[in-house]
């Protein structure tokens, strides 16, 4: 069991006193250092991770040595090279690798500092490029909080209430089936989502020829690690392809190898017109990217800019850690297949074993449980998914909750199938204690 001393609750006092207020999770982790699988707090507890430090850490916690190595090395040289009017070879060699790793060829990047930034560039380029002002996004959705970014976002109030208003962005429902908002059933529907879009929103808010670019996480993040029907993309981007309004796929934290391919959007053969990165392409520095088709065009010079773009120690790590990547692709994709088929079965055995667990999903190593109260009324099981993300913590097991009653499963998708079995067996015996306490509970 995880013992925590004053160490922890003195740094948790100090924090309150001085930090503004985070989100934070129901159990108390203070970060010291992270090897691989591994995580460590302040006290030495050692914790297997589920969490890849919110989607960051994809290649294992504190990433590579030679990605460390190549950070520390660029140090020594120069660090910010003032992308924004002077020139440097890391970042266009860096682009150029990624642009091996896109669907297809020809794109253009941007760099800048986080996946907030990299929506709230592609938000003022979709505009530049159709001359629209008009943007669509999910309800349920999660694309940042600058102030441009929350008129997509839409997954929790809290994120949203005092802060508006808003840019033009219209909101339609995700194909969430397990809890479809119009109340049919996957395949027998029709794909009611799309036809939704169509004859609502559409036809009755915005003309479509005012609409600028669709935003979509292709796997919902944040909002749930909700995945929809494999032929949804494909049907919704002949919708937008209609009318001239761009895709863009949101692969901040669905993307690089998290769902087994490098981007999420791959898994549903289609190829979005603009893709948005974070998170794990930084190796655990600050990096962001907006990559555009190059058949778009440009921007104006000046149009769009930031300081620290491009930072070459952050690029440094960036480069280092993607041609590992390239150079092992093939062997990422089949491990990330196979332990995610690992992994999404056990979770299917819970689903069917207790109660309280009403679903089981995900693609790769990006999975979820949604937990209820009961399986036939499917009310969100909030007070339980927090007990359980406290117990799996206390047995050494670092987790992650999503949505309203959801727990995300994140390890680096290095993570060997020794420890992601260890972990799955905590979870499953945090999700049983919390079961029967719910079972108790019932029949008092």
């Amino acid at each position: 069991m995880v013992k925590l001393t004053n160490k922890t609750k003195k740094l948790v006092a100090r924090d309150r006193k001085f930090l503004l207020s985070q989100p934070r999770m129901p159990y108390t982790f203070a970060a010291d250092r992270g090897d691989g699988d591994y995580a460590y707090d302040i006290e030495g507890n050692r914790f297997i991770d589920f969490s890849s430090f919110i989607g960051v850490y994809n290649m294992g916690v504190n990433s590579d040595k030679k990605v460390r190595e190549a950070i520390k090395k660029q140090l020594d040289k120069l660090m910010h090279p003032a992308l924004l009017e002077f020139y440097a070879e890391l970042p266009v060699d860096f682009a150029e690798l990624l642009s091996g790793m896109m669907p297809r060829a020809g794109w253009k990047f941007f760099f800048s500092n986080s996946g907030a930034e990299a929506n709230e560039a592609a938000i003022k380029f979709a505009n530049l490029f159709t001359g629209r002002q008009y943007t669509m996004a999910f309800y349920n959705s999660f694309h940042g909080r600058t102030s441009g970014t929350l008129s997509l976002t839409s997954s929790k109030i809290v994120h949203r209430e005092h802060f508006g208003p808003f840019t033009n962005t219209i909101h339609v429902p995700f194909p969430y089936c397990y809890r479809c908002p119009f109340g049919q059933e996957y395949p027998g529907c029709g794909l009611a989502c799309i036809d939704y879009i169509r004859k609502q929103p559409l036809s009755k808010e915005v003309g479509p020829n005012e609409v600028a670019a669709f935003f979509a996480e292709p796997v919902q993040g944040e909002g749930g690690y909700i995945v929809p029907p494999m032929d949804y993309y494909r049907e919704l981007k002949r919708l937008l392809e209609e009318h001239g309004i761009l895709l863009v796929s949101d692969e901040v934290q669905a993307g690089y190898m998290r769902t087994g391919k490098f981007l999420a959007m791959d898994n549903f053969g289609v190829v979005a017109d603009i893709y948005t990165m974070a998170k794990a392409i930084g190796a655990g520095l600050p990096l962001g990217a907006t990559i555009t088709r190059a058949s778009l065009g440009d921007i104006p010079p000046g149009a769009h800019a930031n300081t620290y773009g491009g930072n070459l120690a952050v690029i440094a790590g960036a480069f280092e850690q993607l041609k590992g990547v390239r150079a092992n692709r093939a062997k990422l994709e089949s491990e990330i297949k196979s332990k995610g088929a690992f992994a999404l079965k056990r979770l299917a055995e819970m689903r069917e074993k207790y109660q309280i667990v009403g679903d089981a999903r995900g693609i790769g190593l990006m999975l979820a449980i949604e937990l209820v109260k009961d399986k036939k009324g499917k009310e969100p099981a909030v007070h339980e998914r927090e007990l359980i993300l406290k117990d799996a913590f206390d047995n050494g097991l670092i987790l992650l909750g999503a949505g309203q009653s959801a727990i995300r499963l994140v390890p680096p998708v290095t993570i060997s199938h020794e420890n992601l079995a260890k972990g799955l067996d905590i979870l499953e015996q945090s999700v049983k204690r919390a079961n029967a306490e719910t079972l108790k509970g019932r029949s008092r």
